[in-house]
């Protein structure tokens, strides 16, 4: 099982990567088959169903595809152009994608919420068509959004999950069993076994590549800590990471504040980034955009706030996060649509306690049981977000799961790595639980607080 740093930590757009990364990239995907095909299309429709129609309007669903079928891509995302590309396809009813004709797409007609039953793959299903002169359907594809911008079509998803493509590993770890006895067998770090394995699979420089990572992430914090005012969706959410971090800069001159406001600390790192997201900005997913400000707010609060932090140790962190959050995925869920928030918030706590902990001089054995820390005490946790916008209560929940994982770090690094409840066993029960919870608990605004809090 491979999964690079690179697939787990991508450069993206908020607020979610299931159901606004994820359906931009699906309709990239479905450009590049017109592209292929020996006919010439005239129109495009496209149908969300399950979570993705749900909950589709309060995470940008519609404008993701209306974007995405008109050329735009995550990783390359210019929030001008496409305002600008919004208004004149809504003004001419078509879309003009590189490498195409013009295409007839009216939103109002051609993009439809379905609010039936789920498409049978996944909670986040979608289905785009393109159509002759005469309306008729000549080339259709369905697609689910799986989770931190992973995408795959019906086929790809009945085929089940590849185990085996490519150059083969030197550390093929599908457990978190496994990776410890390769790291035993080896004497590598899992930092060490996993570089070895992106540099097998020739994934380009791992140092250039997680600096352009960070980058990335430290710049949405101090946008985020910057920003003031209301976030988009109507929920009047007022932004508060930026009147935290100027209330905890003014503190600092005056007589020693109690420890426990270092917490403050990481929940305002945590805080910016999401709030960015739930504003539509530039963020990393984390595994997910909805628990992307987790990892950062970890990594900020080790470099500003711990003694001897140094960003030469930042590719011990990535990679190790990384290793953990491929094992949530491949033997689990990082979707909260299929779920909950435990597979996206829990996912993050667990990478982020991982990373902290192999950063801070932690054993694979301490390493491993920082993460299950993290996670064991996230299970459970719901997706149900009030009206459908990735702001309550998933703002304020980064900041807890960062906190969470900073605690479980310094748990496991008080110990010798021993422990009753192993990793895979918290990341199966994760899936259980997922598997049992009643899916108005999984992101589709149809549970929880998204019912129990005036929402209008």
């Amino acid at each position: 099982m491979f999964l690079s740093v690179f697939d787990v930590f991508k450069v993206g757009i908020g607020p979610s990567s299931s159901h606004t990364m994820g359906p931009m990239v699906a309709a990239a995907r479905f450009l590049d088959d017109l592209r292929a095909a020996p006919f010439r299309p005239r129109g495009l429709r496209a149908s969300l169903h399950g979570s993705l129609a749900f909950t589709g309007a309060g995470h940008a669903t519609d404008r993701a595809v209306i974007l995405g079928l008109a050329g735009f891509r995550p990783a390359d995302y210019d929030a001008n152009r496409a305002e600008a590309a919004l208004a004149t396809i809504r003004e001419t009813g078509r879309v003009a994608p590189e490498g195409l004709p013009e295409l007839g797409f009216i939103p109002e007609e051609d993009l439809v919420f379905d609010y039936g039953p789920p498409l049978p793959g996944h909670p986040n299903g979608m289905i785009l068509s393109a159509t002759d002169a005469q309306g008729d359907v000549i080339l259709q594809q369905t697609y689910y959004s799986i989770g931190g911008g992973f995408v795959v079509t019906a086929a790809e998803l009945a085929e089940g999950t590849p185990t085996d493509e490519g150059t083969p590993v030197p550390f093929p770890f599908k457990s978190a069993a496994e990776m410890l006895e390769m790291a035993h067998r080896s004497g590598l770090s899992i930092a060490g076994m996993k570089a070895a394995n992106e540099a097998a699979r020739g994934t380009g420089s791992l140092k250039a590549g997680i600096g352009r990572i960070w980058q990335a992430m430290n710049d949405c914090i101090d946008r985020g800590l910057q920003g003031h005012g209301i976030l988009p969706g109507g929920l009047n959410v007022r932004r508060r990471a930026g009147a935290i971090h100027d209330a905890l800069l003014a503190e600092r001159g005056q007589n020693q504040p109690p420890p426990h406001v270092v917490n403050d600390w990481i929940s305002a790192y945590a805080m910016a980034v999401n709030e960015e997201n739930a504003a539509g900005g530039q963020v990393v997913t984390a595994p997910t955009n909805g628990a992307a400000g987790v990892v950062p707010a970890v990594i900020r609060y080790w470099l500003h706030h711990v003694p001897g932090a140094s960003e030469a140790k930042l590719a011990d962190f990535f990679l190790t996060a990384a290793a953990i959050g491929g094992l949530v995925k491949f033997n689990a869920s990082i979707s909260g649509a299929e779920a909950g928030c435990q597979a996206e918030v829990g996912s993050a706590s667990a990478m982020a306690a991982a990373g902290l902990c192999a950063v801070m001089g932690g054993t694979p054995e301490q390493i491993e049981n920082a993460a299950e820390i993290a996670l064991e005490h996230h299970l459970g946790m719901t997706c149900d977000p009030i009206r459908g916008l990735v702001q309550v209560p998933c703002i304020e929940r980064n900041g807890l799961g960062a906190i969470k994982a900073v605690s479980a770090a310094s748990l496991a690094l008080r110990g010798d790595g021993s422990h009753l409840v192993p990793l895979d066993a918290a990341i199966e029960t994760m899936r259980q639980v997922g598997a049992d919870m009643h899916e108005k608990y999984k992101e589709t605004a149809l549970g929880g607080l998204a019912v129990n809090v005036p929402n209008c």
